[in-house]
């Protein structure tokens, strides 16, 4: 047996790129073992991968944990949000899963939002106007373009779905993951039959949707992984309300996840119905809601933008006037998601550092434009923001949230926050605990606090400028089919 305290339990984070597992005592929260493999996603206009790359991915992450895994008593997924994964009669991938980045159904987007009653329907009924990344959008592009695949489509699942279920043999999904699809009323915490209706996708293809604390299932035989049979299956959850179990969040605290994708949200005991469509309404994973904005370019599109310049991420110099977007990917905060990058005030004495600078001033300020919607109106505006994510550890992501926030940041020291969170559902499971308590007692959230710095109004209101002022062009764009 392994030196731990309490029973093992593991995370898994299987994300855009690759899938890590932590093997985790639950009583401490002391990472005994980890291990991380990688999977590939297409490039072009679609995002696209095969989900059994992430079943080897898993495999080969659990594999890296040794002897440690096999003790595990509890095990729980946390994954990429709104990938559409559709499954034949004998459960293997119709196609590669669509995911989360892949903004070809900004069409269908749009027309759904005006063919069902508009933005206030959606964001009343769902919590959450369709974007090009919700999975509603991905199955009526599907059925427009690929009508065969629908046709052989069996089961409909999101990525951790998927997962799971060849963990247990069960379909199943969580409120967490679910509240990102589109198809889930959020008032009743039930698929919505309207719209499943209007985009023809039969509800029995869907999977059940575990409470929070309940058991999605136990370990089947046969599935090559080093947990015993019978070992307990947590729900899962999205990636996002994974990280927030994962630091512990009380209701109103803000974060700041700085990853492939940007987002900013926090714990709410309000159910959010934003029409603009800027705040997505999701739920969180235990009870209570998890409004969030993401946006599609953060650490990628940025170090994208140091490769180009031949620079090291963190060769920044101060900028003087001049304004770069970063929307490399199209945008889905603000709403572009036809759009390019944008370069605006370049002069000849404009060096590649001060461009670079401007990169990281393009994303966080796309970020810092939706943190005022994620807070309710009693959230304190003084408490740190909490830094998370690949570039939370960067110093010029860190300087740069700092100078545009005015704000203090804090950042904690525990990695890989998504399966942190997972595992802490899978504690849950075994200790009765809130998932949220279990990662406190773990102090997951410790780590140093940067001071505020003077908000750095100049710079924020010239990007603004330069947003509304290029707004036509951006969303013109060059279409993606």
């Amino acid at each position: 047996m392994s030196a731990a305290e309490g029973p093992l339990v593991v995370g898994v984070d299987t994300s855009t790129q690759s899938t890590k597992a932590l093997v985790v005592d639950a009583a401490t929260g002391q990472v005994v073992a980890s291990g991380q493999a990688p999977h590939t996603v297409s490039s072009g206009a679609g995002r696209e991968s095969d989900p059994r790359q992430w079943w080897d991915a898993l495999c080969e992450a659990l594999r890296q944990c040794g002897d440690a895994a096999r003790e595990a008593a509890a095990v729980s997924i946390g994954g990429q949000q709104h990938g559409l994964v559709t499954l034949d009669a004998r459960g293997e991938p119709v196609r590669p899963a669509l995911l989360w980045n892949d903004v070809r159904s900004a069409p269908q987007a749009r027309r759904l939002t005006e063919e069902l009653g508009g933005a206030k329907f959606w964001a009343d009924r769902t919590g959450s106007v369709p974007a090009a990344s919700f999975t509603v959008t991905k199955w009526a592009w599907l059925a427009e373009h690929e009508p065969e695949a629908v046709r052989a489509t069996k089961a409909v699942r999101l990525p951790h779905d998927y997962l799971t279920e060849r963990l247990t043999g069960q379909g199943t999904t969580d409120r967490g993951d679910v509240s990102g699809t589109g198809w889930w009323a959020s008032g009743t915490e039930s698929y919505d039959t309207e719209i499943l209706a209007h985009v023809g996708l039969d509800p029995a293809l869907l999977p059940r949707v575990v409470r929070p604390g309940e058991v999605a299932g136990t370990v089947r035989d046969g599935h090559g992984l080093p947990f015993a049979k019978g070992t307990l299956v947590a729900p899962g959850t999205g990636d996002n309300a994974a990280a927030a179990l994962g630091l512990g969040l009380r209701p109103g605290t803000p974060v700041m996840s700085l990853g492939t994708s940007g987002t900013v949200y926090a714990v709410s005991k309000r159910r959010p119905a934003d029409p603009t469509g800027t705040v997505a309404g999701f739920a969180d994973a235990h009870g209570d809601w998890l409004p969030l904005a993401c946006t599609l370019n953060c650490t990628l599109a940025v170090d994208r933008v140091a490769a180009l310049l031949g620079l090291d991420r963190e060769a920044v110099e101060p900028s003087t006037g001049v304004t770069l977007l970063p929307y490399l990917d199209g945008e889905r905060t603000p709403a572009l998601p036809n759009a390019s990058g944008l370069l605006h005030g370049l002069r000849h004495d404009t060096t590649g550092g001060q461009l670079l600078q401007a990169a990281y001033d393009g994303a966080v300020h796309s970020l810092l434009g939706a943190l005022d919607l994620v807070l309710d109106e009693d959230a304190d505006r003084s408490a740190p923001l909490l830094l998370i994510g690949g570039g939370a550890r960067g110093t010029a992501w860190q300087e740069t949230v700092r100078r545009l926030s005015g704000r203090p940041v804090q950042v904690p020291e525990a990695r890989e926050l998504v399966a942190l969170g997972a595992a802490a559902q899978a504690a849950g499971l075994l200790t009765g605990e809130d998932p949220a308590a279990v990662a406190r007692r773990w102090n997951t959230a410790a780590g140093p606090v940067l001071e505020a710095v003077q908000r750095d109004e100049a710079t924020l209101a010239r990007i603004a400028g330069v947003l509304s002022d290029a707004a036509p062009l951006l969303d013109r764009g060059t279409e993606i089919h």
